[in-house]
């Protein structure tokens, strides 16, 4: 769906971070109406398995004043009350504040790949990733005309963007109580979740051949191995 242009600022304004004049921490944060209450329901009635990693207050400031949106969106919420969340044992790995278990910010992760200074607008906002290497982005003209203010999947099985359709508020809840074991059909293998409970924030799997090639569409018939995000990043999307 196309927004209008006046949607899209007001978009860009709550969902994406504005990287005009900043705004101090304190102007950031809505104590009269914070996004995590309606987070917090969310997560209370999740059919997949869901945990808040905790924040560091300190840091939780500091990744709020980077990304430069108000705790009253769900996107400021997550970034300013959480280190990050996992769902379904780190299948899905959501971006916040940064923790040990997932010690990416949202803004850092993104610098060096939707933009590259400070004080740029980011071109699309990588928000989430998943252990198969895949990433979710929201899409702010970078990632084509069409669905602009929605979240894309780079789908490591075929190298390409594809639209879900969902905004932010949407994908929290498609996370939480989607029907995960459908949308990743046939890129789960055997014995996932115990090699996926022990991979690190900042890494996912590295298999070969690639899924994108014929020899690689069995996914419990490559090999399989952990290496660095970024790596990955670099490897699949980041050269598109």
């Amino acid at each position: 769906m196309k927004y209008l242009f006046p949607f899209f600022l007001l978009f860009l304004a709550i969902e994406l971070p504005a990287q005009t004049k900043k705004r101090p921490v304190e102007e950031l944060i809505d104590k009269q109406q914070p996004g995590w209450v309606l987070v917090t329901k969310w997560i209370k009635a999740a059919k997949n398995k869901v945990e808040v990693l905790p924040k560091t207050p300190a840091q939780a400031k500091a990744a709020l004043a980077s990304a430069q949106v108000t705790t009253r969106s769900p996107m400021g919420a997550v970034v300013y009350e959480t280190g990050g969340i996992l769902v379904d044992d780190g299948w899905i790995r959501i971006l916040g504040s940064g923790s040990p278990r997932l010690p990416r910010r949202l803004m850092q992760w993104n610098k060096g790949k939707s933009y590259l200074q400070e004080g740029q607008q980011p071109s699309f906002l990588l928000i989430a990733d998943d252990a198969l290497g895949g990433f979710y982005a929201l899409n702010a003209g970078g990632l084509g005309q069409e669905g602009i203010g929605k979240v894309f999947y780079f789908s490591p099985d075929n190298l390409q963007w594809e639209a879900s359709g969902l905004g932010y508020s949407e994908f929290l809840q498609f996370c939480f109580s989607g029907n995960l074991e459908a949308y990743y059909e046939g890129l789960r293998w055997k014995g996932w979740r115990e090699e996926v409970k022990k991979l690190k924030g900042d890494q996912a799997m590295h298999f070969f051949p690639y899924l994108w090639t014929k020899e690689g569409k069995d996914i419990n018939k490559v090999s399989r191995k952990p290496i660095a995000l970024d790596e990955l990043w670099f490897l699949y999307a980041g050269k598109k």
